[in-house]
């Protein structure tokens, strides 16, 4: 007669062989390649799937990250965290550099729409579905996600390289925390992060006017890509009003659009935790049935 330690032993054995093959394999990583023209620093992280079944087109994602358009970097840890989620559920994906500090805008703009164009360009090395993109970014890189998204139809702003003839166009925009309106007052937090130095510096050349022509809730169109916003209640850089004003600008045009506000946090949040805390909302889930449902093949 088999003793009851060794069943339970045996039984142990059986469940971690069966956790270690439901786990996700680790994806593949590729760092530091080059997306922008030669004489630029700027690179992009590539992260693909572990594994793929022969002949399969993958989505495909940009993440932007966020630093007030004069810091940050495509390796920050949020990055990772949303990247690998992404590429765990079968997409690839990008994290990038780009132009950043005084007189950015809009060269960081161009950046963010040069890597769609990179995906695009390299569908086949990459086994990715090019008619099926999206861009998402957090705090900074949420503004730039949606400028991207919102004015593709509109042409403003379009590269004129590396990738002549190659469309910017996205099926989707996540929208992590990022301002929709650079003219807000001086007395909010983002209204006095944007006039004060340095940040005043990205948008100099324009003065008021580019404040205004680089804030996304102005370029929503009924032909705009579906938007999921998610932002934190507590958040005190950008005041989540920005999202309510966001959100219903999309409602205004009939643009599909999901917005979730989390209860009890702030900036900074990824798809898991915020200030090493687990969400109160489980958004991994929903940014990825957000993803599925718009960047599903197209009968």
């Amino acid at each position: 007669m088999i003793s009851l330690e060794r069943l339970l032993l045996g039984l142990a054995f059986f469940l971690g062989l069966a956790t270690a093959r439901s786990a996700d394999p680790a994806p593949q990583v590729m760092l530091d390649l080059a997306y922008l023209a030669p004489d630029r620093a700027e690179k992009l992280d590539l992260y693909l799937p572990a594994s793929r079944p022969p002949g399969k087109l993958s989505p495909a994602v940009v993440w932007i990250h966020g630093g007030g358009w004069t810091g940050g970097t495509k390796s920050e840890a949020r990055a990772k965290n949303i990247c690998g989620i992404l590429a765990s559920a079968g997409y690839v994906a990008v994290s990038i550099d780009y132009k950043l500090g005084d007189g950015a805008w809009p060269l960081n703009l161009l950046d963010c729409k040069n890597a769609v164009r990179f995906l695009r360009a390299n569908a086949a090395k990459y086994r990715l579905d090019p008619n099926r993109i999206a861009v998402a970014g957090g705090s900074a890189g949420g503004h730039l996600a949606l400028m991207v998204g919102l004015t593709t139809t509109k042409k403003l702003h379009e590269p004129d390289g590396p990738y002549p003839g190659v469309s910017n166009a996205v099926r989707g925009v996540i929208n992590m925390y990022g301002p929709g309106d650079l003219t807000i007052g001086p007395e909010t937090p983002l209204g006095k992060l944007v006039a004060g130095d340095p940040i005043r510096g990205v948008f100099a050349a324009g003065g008021p006017a580019a404040l205004a022509a680089a804030s996304p809730v102005n370029h929503v169109t009924p032909n705009s890509p579906p938007v999921m916003i998610l932002h934190g209640r507590t958040d005190t850089t950008v005041e989540y009003q920005q999202s309510d004003q966001m959100a219903a600008a999309l409602k205004a045009q009939g643009v599909p659009h999901e917005y979730i506000l989390l209860e009890n946090v702030g900036h900074t949040f990824d798809w898991t935790s915020w200030s090493k805390k687990p969400l109160p909302r489980d958004v991994r889930s929903a940014a990825l049935a957000f993803l599925e449902k718009h960047l599903s093949p197209k009968k």
